[in-house]
């Protein structure tokens, strides 16, 4: 009976050489064939004898090695979140790593949890990235643009609520989300509304800035009754929902905008547990515009939050690193909009 050979751990790496050697063919057509080159008239026969011979061998191109020759990475460096950022930034960005992998890019997504801002971009410049997206849980400082820029980092973009010096901005002003819900209520007839704040540590970089816009919308509301704002801490989970449900009669308030479409959910079946009508004694309004808020009964009004699509991003990721020197962006990537449901 015959076995499949095993590959020792200590066997010779593969080289480009042992491919040319099996394909026949040049050390050179080979980095041709595995780069991709276009500037090169290779048969297709040829370029399948090396791929064929690349595969056998387990051969794959060393990445330093051709970053080296190129004078620069390929590789897009993206902190990975450090709080859940829900369903539709997850979507977001998502498609913003498969439309930067479409332009011949690698997304690696690098845990920085525990690091300070100019820490982290010091870890982050030591992988020599071609680009870095930072989504702004890591406050980065002008100090630490230029650490990465010194390091080869073409393109330094930072995704948040403010941008950077010497970074190009793509501003996501959360405020737009909270302004939007309050002015709903208010067009509703509600005078005073809660304003959930999530206890979860590191959502503040949202849920601070939906509140200042609440409080907004409501200071420039113009009615003839003045509103009144009650932040409002829950965590997302049933017992802290089912606290406050527990209290809200003693609150005296008649709407909830609730951060967004989950808590809104939570909160809603809290306040339904514990006696108190939706809509009638009180408004709930979530954000994201979730599919589940559409199931929900009654329907969960929400705030419909408008981003740019992950090819736009993916977009000036790349022109930004073919022209290094061009002057610095800054790109409003939100809009949102109040879509009234049964909930309100």
């Amino acid at each position: 009976m015959s076995q499949t050979p095993k590959h020792s751990a200590d066997a010779p790496v593969p080289t480009s050489t042992d491919v040319a050697r099996l394909a026949g063919v040049s050390r050179a057509t080979v980095s041709y064939v595995l780069n991709d080159t276009s500037a090169v008239r290779i048969s297709e026969p040829t370029r399948r004898r090396v791929r064929e011979a690349a595969e056998e061998l387990g051969y794959v191109p060393h990445a330093a090695a051709r970053s080296l020759r190129a004078g620069h990475s390929r590789m897009v460096l993206l902190p990975t979140a450090h709080v859940p950022v829900g369903p539709l930034y997850s979507r977001f960005l998502n498609e913003v790593q498969w439309a930067l992998r479409a332009l011949d890019y690698t997304v690696v997504q690098y845990g920085s949890l525990g690091l300070g801002a100019d820490e982290a971009a010091r870890a982050w410049a030591e992988l020599r990235p071609v680009a870095v997206l930072s989504l702004g849980e890591i406050g980065l400082t002008p100090h630490g643009v230029r650490v990465l820029k010194r390091s080869g980092a073409k393109a330094v973009i930072t995704l948040g609520p403010q941008r950077v010096e010497g970074a190009h901005a793509l501003v996501m002003d959360q405020r737009a989300v909270g302004s939007a819900a309050a002015a709903h209520l208010l067009e509703r007839g509600r005078r005073a509304i809660g304003v959930v704040v999530p206890a979860e540590p590191g959502l503040d970089l949202f849920s601070r800035p939906r509140l200042a816009g609440v409080r907004k919308a409501v200071s420039e509301g113009g009615a003839d009754q003045p509103a009144r704002v009650e932040p409002l801490t829950m965590a997302y989970d049933e017992e802290s929902a089912a606290r406050l449900a527990a209290a809200w009669r003693g609150l005296g308030l008649d709407a909830v905008y609730a951060y967004n479409d989950e808590y809104a959910q939570l909160l809603m079946r809290a306040l339904q547990d514990a006696g108190v009508d939706v809509p009638g004694e009180c408004a709930v309004v979530g954000a994201d515009d979730l599919l589940l808020g559409k199931l929900l009964r009654p329907r969960l009004s929400t705030v419909h939050i408008e981003l740019p699509t992950g090819r736009e991003i993916a977009e000036l990721v790349d022109r930004v690193v073919r022209d290094p020197d061009g002057d610095v962006e800054r790109h409003d990537l939100m809009a949102a909009h109040a879509i009234g449901r049964e909930s309100s």
